[in-house]
């Protein structure tokens, strides 16, 4: 077994072919690692955004665009005296009227960004618990509230949405009134307005949805059965967790498209690295048979190269993860409907290290089998 010294030593052999192997390995470390931590973002913040406890009353066959969505008016009143297990406080029923609506934010200076609107009450604030006004107020009519993501939703500076800046939404002079927070939800990306003022902006008499909040998850089944009985209300209910599950599987191709892409590009590095590594172990033939000559068997040589090629990968990996922590945790990524931040959590680094060790296997065993496989007499005799 040739000792583990011999192959740091050669590791050091040929900077620039070192510089090749580092360089390319922390590329693909990177491309994996920011895959993983895209597709799990992504899937975090859709799996949060839905409580079990709630239910959402959606317009009959519009359950796959809440956008799209009518129900009358009057539907949360019948709702709220007819479902039973609504939580209360202080004697006022979680039913909130919502209407959500995608559209423009302009700022003064005409830059402008989409994103969704939601028109509530106050009510809604007992629905979604998660949601904290932490500057300035609820909306007012004339007034909107952002999310503390909204800013990144919109691709505007955080400071062109701070409480008291003035803005338009279709023509309608706006006023930021306040900001809130729902941590690791896409609520946090978007923008509440009363529900009035939504109503006339969007030219509609009906309303979204009803939001409602059980106090037992259990209790959907006679939200369920409530739709069923008033078929003059043409409803559907479904759980707001099932609704983002919907989400999270519409999703799924862009998901999928992350992985393919950084699938490409590392497959392009891990060939090139090979390529790399036969022009090195060509050089080396006759080393191998020296050392083959002296003693030393066709498996430990083979283990030496294999230990050389991961150890500059594993510096490639170092090298990539601190790039992720420096540049990648905490970035915050807009989607259509939201914004999600990104995160390298400890998973995301353990799939880094095992890319790092597997581009080290899988890149040096064809060059390395090359180099070894001509018979002794013909490889000492090799230039």
């Amino acid at each position: 077994m040739l000792p583990f010294t011999y192959a740091i030593r050669n590791l050091f052999r040929s900077k620039t072919r070192l510089a090749q192997t580092i360089g390319g390995s922390a590329l693909v470390v990177l491309l994996v690692m920011t895959a993983v931590a895209v597709n799990t973002g992504m899937k975090r913040v859709l799996s949060a955004s839905g409580s079990p406890h709630n239910v959402i009353l959606i317009g009959a066959g519009s359950e796959e665009s809440i956008q799209r969505s009518e129900v009358a008016d009057r539907t949360a009143g019948i709702a709220e005296a007819g479902v039973p297990g609504i939580s209360q406080h202080l004697g006022v029923r979680a039913v909130s009227s919502e209407i959500h609506y995608m559209n423009y934010l302009t700022l003064d200076d005409g830059r402008r960004g989409q994103a969704l609107f939601r028109g509530v009450t106050h009510q809604a604030l007992r629905v979604h618990p998660e949601v904290r006004v932490i500057e300035g107020n609820f909306p007012a009519a004339g007034e909107i509230m952002v999310g503390e993501l909204a800013w990144r939703k919109l691709g505007m500076p955080e400071e062109a949405l701070k409480t008291g800046t003035g803005v338009e939404l279709d023509g309608q002079k706006m006023r930021v009134s306040g900001i809130f927070a729902a941590p690791g939800t896409v609520l946090e990306s978007e923008v509440w307005a009363t529900l009035g003022d939504l109503r006339v902006l969007a030219k509609r008499d009906t309303v979204s949805c009803i939001a409602i909040r059980l106090d037992n998850p259990a209790d959907f089944e006679e939200a369920e059965l409530f739709t069923k009985q008033r078929l003059d209300l043409e409803l559907s209910a479904l759980k707001e967790s099932d609704y983002y599950a919907r989400l999270t599987a519409f999703f799924k191709p862009l998901r999928a498209m992350t992985w393919i892409t950084a699938g490409l590009i590392a497959a392009g590095a891990l060939f090139g690295g090979i390529n790399t590594l036969y022009a090195a172990f060509a050089s080396r033939v006759r080393e191998m048979a020296t050392l083959q000559a002296i003693g030393f068997g066709k498996g430990s040589l083979l283990l030496s190269l294999i230990q050389e090629s991961t150890l500059a990968c594993l510096i490639g990996t170092l090298v990539a993860s601190v790039i992720a922590l420096l540049l990648l945790d905490g970035l915050t990524i807009p989607f259509s409907i939201g914004a999600f931040t990104l995160e390298i959590s400890p998973a995301v680094a353990l799939t880094g290290i095992a890319t790092g060790v597997l581009l080290g296997l899988v890149g040096t065993l064809p060059p390395a089998i090359r180099c070894l496989k001509p018979a002794l007499p013909t490889a000492l005799r090799s230039s």
